[in-house]
Formats: C-alpha cells, sequence, structure tokens
C-alpha cells in the first residue's frame, strides 16, 4: 500500500502540479489510513470496502479530529483511490458513495485595521536591531499582499518590483500570480533591501529575500512566532493564526469597496467561493453596525 501511495503522491506532483506542503498533507493522511487498515488486517487495495473508509471517519472523528480535517482526509482517500481504479491498480473505488461531513462555514477570526495598526506600530519600536527591522518589513508586506505564509518566506530578491509596486508570489500548485502593494510596503521593502538585508546575508550567497540571523530562508512556524508576539505586546486578545493576516488583508478591502473577484485574484484562489467566506465577515460587521446605530435595531 506505501508503494501504491508513493505512485500516487508521485502522481499529483509531476501531473497536476501540486504544492510540496499538499504533497505533504496527502502523504500523512494516506499513511495513517494504511495504518488503520493494517489495524483490520487489510494490505491488498482490493480488499478496501466502503465499511473501511466509514469506519475510519468514525474512528477519526472518535478521537476528536474535527469536521473540516476529516472532509480534508476523505478528500485525499477520494483522489487516491480514482487514482488506483484509472491505472488498473483496483478494481472498484470503495469511496464512490460514502458522503462528505457536513460542514459549517467558519467565518476566520480577523483584526481591526487599530488592531493592525497597533502590532505595526509595536513592530516598529522593536526594530533596534536589523532583525526587528525585517520583522517590521514581512508584517507590513503580509498585510500590504495577503499573501500565504508560504509564499512570503519563498520570496526571492526577483519577486518583487518596486518601481511599479508589485510582488509575484507562486501559491499552490506553482502557480504564479502578480499582487500589487501600496507606498507603505514599498518604501519599508527598498529600506529593508538597501540597509537591512546586506547586513544579514553577511557573505552568504543567496536570493532568498527574508533571511535568519543564520542567512538561511526563515520558517514559516518563525513568522509565525513574529506575528503573534507582536500582537501580544500590542494588547491584543485574539488567537492570531498564520492566516489571519490574509484573512484581515481580503476583509479590509471588501470593507472599503472591492469587488470580490479582484479579491480571489489576489488571494490565489481557484474557486470564487473559497473567496466567498469574507462576505460572510462582512455581513456580520454590518449586522454590528445596524444594531449598534439603527433606532429600531
Amino acid at each position: 500500500m506505501k508503494v501504491l501511495i508513493s505512485e500516487f503522491i508521485n502522481y499529483l506532483s509531476v501531473e497536476r502540479g501540486l504544492a510540496k506542503n499538499t504533497l505533504s498533507a496527502y502523504t500523512r493522511d494516506l499513511e495513517q489510513y494504511v495504518e488503520f487498515l493494517k489495524g483490520r488486517k487489510v494490505n491488498d487495495s482490493n480488499g478496501i470496502t466502503r465499511e473501511h473508509i466509514t469506519s475510519y471517519m468514525m474512528d477519526l472523528k472518535k478521537h476528536g479530529m474535527s469536521a473540516t480535517s476529516i472532509c480534508r482526509h476523505l478528500a485525499a482517500m477520494k483522489m487516491f483511490h480514482r487514482f488506483l481504479v484509472r491505472e488498473n491498480l483496483a478494481k472498484e473505488d470503495p469511496t464512490t458513495l460514502v458522503d462528505t461531513p457536513k460542514l459549517f462555514k467558519r467565518i476566520p477570526e480577523v483584526l481591526t485595521q487599530k488592531e493592525i495598526e497597533l502590532i505595526l506600530d509595536v513592530a516598529l519600536k522593536k526594530a533596534k536591531d536589523k532583525r526587528y527591522k525585517r520583522d517590521y518589513v514581512m508584517i507590513e508586506l503580509f498585510y500590504a499582499s495577503g499573501m500565504r505564509v508560504s509564499e512570503l518566506v519563498d520570496l526571492k530578491t526577483t519577486s518583487i518590483n518596486l518601481e511599479v509596486g508589485f510582488v509575484r508570489a507562486v501559491g499552490k500548485g506553482s502557480k504564479e500570480r502578480i499582487i500589487p502593494i501600496g507606498m507603505k510596503a514599498r518604501e519599508a521593502l527598498a529600506y529593508y533591501c538597501e540597509k537591512v538585508r546586506p547586513k544579514l546575508l553577511k557573505t552568504a550567497q543567496t536570493d532568498t529575500l527574508f533571511l535568519s540571523q543564520q542567512n538561511k530562508k526563515l520558517s514559516r512556524q518563525s513568522l509565525w512566532k513574529i506575528i503573534k508576539e507582536c500582537a501580544r505586546l500590542a494588547g491584543i486578545k485574539k488567537n492570531i493564526k498564520p492566516h489571519t493576516l490574509r484573512h484581515t488583508f481580503a476583509t479590509h478591502l471588501l470593507e472599503h469597496g472591492a469587488d470580490l473577484r479582484s479579491v480571489q485574484e489576489m488571494l490565489g484562489h481557484a474557486d470564487i467561493s473559497t473567496t466567498q467566506i469574507y462576505t460572510h465577515v462582512d455581513r456580520e460587521r454590518l449586522k454590528k453596525v445596524h444594531k449598534e446605530f439603527h433606532p429600531r435595531a
């Protein structure tokens, strides 16, 4: 079974061009699935039944996994079994009649404009040495562009065009998109590239834009910790997650009149239904405004 998983992941990489993080997630999910099957004495893809699939999903639920995560596991299994049938590596697809768990769309928590300003103020005040100057620039660019965390830490020096004012992000499936950035981010990036990055670079040879103290690319976890720390020092009690600034970027654009298609393009969403979650955020804000200010609310 592990050999089949390896062939499937290779297919996703070569034929579908999926991102490394997505491939890693599929690999983890399918390896966990195979371990469950081994516990049921199932070692052949042709021995897997619909009952095995539903039992596995119930097992995930019993261990406290959220409906969203179970759906992700099921999506991986469905793709895997369709691949096996298509490649004549299995006779039937046991996931065909398995229903996806119902999901409630969760409204992502976002920061207010005031909270963003507080975080940036904290980052700027901390900028006493080159590392903290870098942190301020990263947060400024993160909010200005709405990139994914992985896209931001993967940026190269050639990814930015300060003269025109855009950044080129490489998203899921190695798809490139151009995102405009404002004057604040452009000024911060120009300063970083001219004054800060050369000191971090030292004698190293790399085109990675944002460098650690060891002249290497920052990890996603490091960026998340930087933002959480600045939010804590700013007195913000909200639960800051890796994509909080991305959610905030999209929400603030819609609040100020941006159209959904433009936001979809800047976020790099393949399907506009993914972007539509931010319209729920905006509706919630409008309901609060109506309740607070309408005389008969």
